[in-house]
């Protein structure tokens, strides 16, 4: 359907840097050369890849968590999402922040894709839907303990998603897959 073309890179790298390190993140400097000769330099942010989890209960319902972001300086609600740990799977990860987040449980995930969430970073999100839904505790982590919880239909929190309300840009394009998938939409 939508073509991409079929030779890569249209420039060449000629160089690249490592600038710094915080933890996971790192940011690097490549110099790039177009196909005019200019060269440029382009900054990329490295950062480890994460998944998005849209929770679906048996009625039709998912759950939301809001928490704040702190860079930018706002509360979000979003569906549960994070980062992998080095050699972790992202299924696997996937079940370890529902858990975390919710303190649900889920028996089937279903792969929606994978998404970026800018052009300077590196790190993709892997997108599921999970199902066969039991619930439990949460098992929050430090920087989560503001997290709160919302349960509404997937249909509320697609329109949500499409007016605007949810703006966590994975959360939007997770609950449009998983509606698509359920043919909702």
């Amino acid at each position: 359907m939508l073509a991409h073309p079929k030779v890569g890179r249209p420039f060449e790298v000629i160089g690249s840097m490592q600038q710094g390190k915080a933890g996971p993140f790192g940011l690097r400097s490549d110099l790039i050369r177009y196909p005019g000769g200019e060269e440029v330099p382009y900054h990329v942010v490295v950062a480890p890849d994460s998944v998005i989890v849209v929770p679906l209960f048996d009625n039709g319902d998912t759950m939301l968590v809001r928490q704040w972001r702190h860079a930018w300086d706002e509360s979000s609600w979003e569906v549960p999402a994070g980062t992998l740990k080095d050699g972790e799977h992202p299924e696997e990860c996937a079940r370890r922040e529902l858990a975390e987040e919710t303190g649900l449980h889920a028996s089937f995930f279903k792969e929606l894709g994978v998404v970026h969430g800018s052009a300077i970073l590196t790190a993709r999100a892997n997108l599921y839907l999970a199902e066969g839904i039991t619930e439990a505790e949460q098992n929050l982590e430090t920087y989560e303990q503001d997290m709160e919880m919302m349960r509404l239909s997937l249909l509320d929190a697609l329109n949500a998603a499409l007016d605007g309300e949810i703006v966590h840009s994975g959360s939007v394009t997770a609950l449009a897959r998983a509606a698509k998938a359920l043919r909702l939409v």
